[in-house]
């Protein structure tokens, strides 16, 4: 810093002595531009030499340009110079652009006062993505602050699509005990579907949200963030003063945080209209001018028409969720709200499952699973059934007999099958006649009859025939041919050979 002395002796040089600037600060060790700020501060314009440079030629096709086109890229500006003869290189020139070019003139703004419970401002605000099971999915807060207080709601979803959208006014309506008269939007596409100019097209179920809590909804102009400077302000706090570094288990948490964050360090904040109050305080005001809840909430579910394939699934937000198995090959609806997933069959409820946000999951009910796996037993079972009647018919008789005694037909099922892939059909067949002819309509019975004809015929163990398990070919009934046929092929061959012997000796006669 230069002092008084020193600034005295600047100034008798220059002006005494007639020294040059340079000569100025050489004798007493300064920079030429303190010398120069010096004695610029007294009025003494600064002299410096004039010197040509290559771009002077160019100046007024330059300044012509970008009076047009103020806005011209200095890349294209160089190549239009150069087109026209220009030697220098693009860094200098991009350096004398950017003086040349016309500043814009500083908009100056007023500032905007609301009257308590008119209006409030409503943004999203992203946070990042987090990891849930195999799916990445985009944090983002709902963002809503009173206008008049500045009283701030903050609330985390995992996504912005509409029915969050939603979520998060009923939610912000909840936690202000009221709703503001006015709400003001950012072009978000939750709220705006087109716009030209003034024409605007809200979206219809922001609109029907409206006519629920009576608010009007109302975007800001395109360009004008400072008309809803608060809502962009609160978000910033946000950041800074409640999500850094903050550590959280799940997103409830989050949330529960965010909600101590709001009536705890965000309304202790001075409030900005008056040094001495807090933003609590003036929320306590503002509350009563707010407009009263109507009885009932608005409807946030999720509705979405999804179809049940072959296996007993319907799909939802990338994850697949159990219905009962009847319900395969049906369309059905999905009612989802934050944390349930409801499964519809017009107005019947089918089933309810907790949300995932997972991707690629399985979301059963046991109940469903067990019931599938019953049906399949109990299918498997009548195939078995029909198998045995096929093989030995008189079994199906030995069955009736056991129904009317009231006996359990599954363990019997399974033993005469075990009968049947051991001793084969026909002695089957012919064991069940017998046991029926005893009115013994046992399995037991039916094997005491073919071990004891196996011991008097003497008869090797026949060697079990299983099929392969095979869908195709597990209930195949395979029944041995008869070999009665077989036996008369000898003695028919014997009566033909002496029919032909008898006719020789004839000839032989003769």
């Amino acid at each position: 810093m230069i002092d008084d002395k020193k600034r005295a002796e600047i100034l008798r040089l220059f002006h005494a002595e007639a020294w040059a600037v340079g000569t100025i600060a050489s004798e007493l060790g300064l920079h030429h531009d303190a010398v120069e700020r010096v004695l610029a501060g007294e009025g003494v314009p600064r002299i410096r030499g004039e010197r040509l440079s290559i771009v002077d030629p160019y100046l007024p096709f330059i300044e012509e340009t970008l009076k047009q086109h103020p806005r011209l890229r200095a890349s294209r500006l160089y190549d239009m110079c150069v087109a026209r003869g220009y030697p220098g290189g693009p860094d200098h020139f991009r350096y004398l652009i950017n003086r040349l070019r016309p500043k814009p003139t500083a908009e100056a703004y007023l500032r905007l006062a609301t009257l308590p419970g008119e209006q409030a401002q409503v943004d999203w605000a992203h946070f990042g993505r987090v990891t849930i099971g195999r799916a990445r999915r985009q944090l983002v807060a709902f963002v809503m602050v009173l206008s008049w207080s500045r009283m701030i709601f903050l609330r985390f979803f995992l996504g912005a699509p509409m029915e969050c959208f939603l979520r998060g006014h009923v939610s912000a309506f909840d936690f202000f005990d009221g709703v503001p008269r006015v709400l003001l939007y950012d072009n978000l596409k939750s709220a705006v579907t087109e716009r030209r100019g003034d024409a605007i097209r809200f979206h219809p179920t922001l609109l029907s949200l409206s006519a629920h809590y009576r608010f009007e909804p109302r975007p800001v102009a395109v360009a004008r963030g400072n008309e809803k400077g608060r809502v962009e302000r609160a978000i910033r706090f946000a950041r800074d003063s409640f999500f850094a570094a903050r550590r959280w288990r799940d997103l409830g948490d989050l949330n529960l945080q965010a909600r101590e964050w709001c009536l705890g360090r965000a309304a202790n904040r001075p409030w900005n209209e008056h040094g001495s109050k807090r933003v609590g305080q003036a929320f306590e005001e503002e509350r009563g001018k707010l407009i009263e809840l109507p009885g009932d909430a608005f409807p946030t579910e999720r509705i979405e028409q999804v179809s049940a394939g072959k296996t007993p699934y319907v799909r939802f937000d990338t994850n697949d969720y159990s219905v009962p198995f009847k319900y395969a090959h049906r369309t059905l609806h999905v009612a989802a709200s934050e944390t349930r997933v409801r499964i519809l069959d017009g107005d019947d409820v089918v089933c309810e499952h907790e949300r995932s946000y997972d991707k690629g999951a399985q979301v059963e009910d046991a109940a469903h699973v067990e019931e599938l796996i019953g049906e399949k037993r109990k299918a498997r079972k009548g195939r078995v059934k029909d198998r045995l009647v096929r093989s030995a018919p008189s079994t199906e008789k030995l069955f009736e007999e056991l129904a009317r005694r009231g006996a359990n037909l599954g363990s019997r099922v399974t033993a005469l099958l075990k009968l049947l892939e051991e001793y084969g059909a026909a002695r089957l067949e012919s064991a069940t006649r017998e046991a029926l002819a005893r009115e013994t309509p046992e399995p037991a019975s039916v094997r005491l009859i073919l071990e004891r004809a196996q011991q008097e015929e003497r008869l090797e163990p026949r060697v079990p025939v299983r099929l392969p398990d095979d869908k195709r070919v597990r209930d195949l009934a395979v029944r041995p041919p008869s070999l009665e046929a077989y036996g008369t092929l000898g003695s028919e061959s014997k009566e033909d050979d002496t029919a032909e012997v008898a006719e020789e000796d004839r000839d032989e006669e003769q």
